[in-house]
This record gives structure tokens, sequence and C-alpha cells, in this order.
């Protein structure tokens, strides 16, 4: 994934949080004890709701999609960050740091439109009961996570396509503990505005069209219980 680039910077030097040892050990700790309840947490969701036959509906179904990415949302940085607070000589290969952007921002944009669905999902739940289960079949329900997981490929992909061909021949310190993509182009040894103008635009248009699209659905939501909560109101 790296490319010729590695010649150039085979690896990069993660700065970390702090660099109090004290400091570094309660943070060790802390993030280690959060990890243990975050990642079996979410297995045990997705375990349950696969497992218990009362649980297969598309509200589930969607649910369970969700704690696995969330599951690799907190497996993404968390475990390097966890041992690099032991470490110090914090160091990332050039195929590390790529992958860590790829996976950070494939998970992004894929949990911003399950989100979408989930609340799609909700909407017609509760603004067309009747025909919910004909709407929400569990071939819509695959479709539309697979459309999901589409998206997010497409979009790390472009992203991180990009930021593998940039020359980077200056500083490696990367001021995170993990390959935040803003802070890994910064180091590139070229002119950025036309390369950060198209990563904004990309992130823009995925955060933004998914926000629209929720709002859109909890605003019928919101809308139909108001009118419920009229009705009720008015009937003596």
């Amino acid at each position: 994934m790296g490319g010729g680039n590695q010649s150039a910077v085979s690896e990069f030097v993660l700065m970390g949080l702090c660099h109090s040892w004290n400091t570094r050990i309660l943070l060790f700790v802390i993030f280690l004890v959060l990890y243990l309840i975050i990642v079996p947490g979410n297995i045990v969701i997705v375990t349950l709701i696969v497992t218990d036959p009362h649980l297969h509906s598309p509200m589930y179904f969607l649910l369970a999609n969700l704690s696995f990415v969330d599951m690799w949302l907190s497996s993404i940085t968390t475990p390097k960050m966890i041992i690099d607070f032991l470490r110090e000589n914090k160091t990332i290969s050039f195929n590390g740091c790529m992958s860590q952007v790829f996976l950070a921002q494939l998970i992004a944009a894929l949990e911003m439109v399950l989100l979408v669905v989930m609340a799609y999902d909700r909407y017609v739940a509760i603004c067309k009961p009747l025909h919910y289960f004909t709407i929400m079949s569990l071939q819509r329900c695959i479709g539309l996570v697979v459309t999901a997981w589409t998206i997010g490929f497409l979009h790390a992909l472009s992203q991180v396509v990009v930021i593998a061909q940039l020359p980077f021949c200056g500083p490696r310190e990367v001021d995170s503990f993990f390959c935040d993509r803003p802070l890994v182009v910064k180091l590139a040894c070229v002119d950025l505005y036309n390369i950060e103008t198209f990563m904004s635009i990309n992130c823009g248009f995925v955060a933004i069209t998914s926000f629209v699209m929720l709002l859109i659905s909890y605003t019928h939501i919101l809308t139909l219980y108001a009118k419920a909560l009229k009705l009720v109101h008015i009937r003596p």
C-alpha cells in the first residue's frame, strides 16, 4: 500500500498523548479496562442477536451490524495506543500508518451510513407499521448493509490512494497517538491545497449527506408523534 514513498519515509513517529510516565501508566490502565469492556460487550450483543430467534428482526439485524462496526472502531488504534503507553519508541511503519488511515476512514463512513439506515428502519416502523416487514425484508436489510460497506470502502480507498502517493521526505512525527489523516497529510513535502480540498469535499459529502438524511427521517418521526399527541388531547 505504501508504494515508492517508503524509500523516503519507511516509518512515522507517533508523539502520543503525554510524556509523563505516571500519567502514561494511569492512561494505560484506563484505556485497557475500557477496551476490555467495549470489545467483549459488542461481541455479546452480536452473539445474542445471532443466536436468539426472538431477536431476528430488521432492527436487531442492523444493531448487530452496528455493534460489529463499533468493535472494530475500538480496535483500529486502541491496542497499539495501549502498548505505546509503555514504550518510549512509538513508531509505526508506513504501511501500518496507511492501514490505520484506511480503516479509520472506512469505519467512520460506514458507521454514519449505518446510522442513516437505522433511522430509515425506525421511520418505516413508526410511519408505515403495516408495511414494515414487507419494506424491511431480510433481502433489503442485507442490501442496505452491503451498500453501507461499499460506500465506506470507496470513501476510504479514495482517501488512502491519494495519501499513499504523496512524497514524504521531511518530518515524520505525527502529533497524535495514531495516524490521523489530516496530520499525516501535513507531513507531505508538496503543495496540499488541491489534495486537502478534495479530501474535505469527500469527507464533507459523506457527513453532510448522512446528517441530512438523518434529519429528514427523524423529522418525519417527530412530526407523526406530534400529530398523535394532538389527536390524544383532542379526544374527549
